[in-house]
């Protein structure tokens, strides 16, 4: 099993909700009642994109990476209710 990273964009949606894209993977679109839920749906899109490019031996667009060049560091949301 191989881990790939991707980079997402997430903007809220008039209507409530948040929209996950990515410039990486074409054809990547979330719909999720948070951010969370969007992330974790992209995830599930992504996957499904890599897999089939790996199946149909495509090659894997250019700003994926691989668990090599993992991060130092990046942001997370956290939600606090007060």
């Amino acid at each position: 099993m191989s881990e790939y990273f991707i980079t997402i964009k997430i903007e809220p949606l008039e209507e409530g909700g948040y929209l996950a894209t990515s410039d990486e993977l074409q054809g990547l679109v979330a719909q999720g009642r948070t951010v969370a839920e969007a992330m974790e749906i992209a995830q599930d899109v992504a996957k499904k994109i890599i897999e089939s490019c790996i199946e149909h031996g495509d090659p894997l667009p250019m700003g994926i990476k691989s668990k090599d060049k993992i991060p130092s560091s990046l942001e997370i949301p956290v939600q606090v209710e007060v």
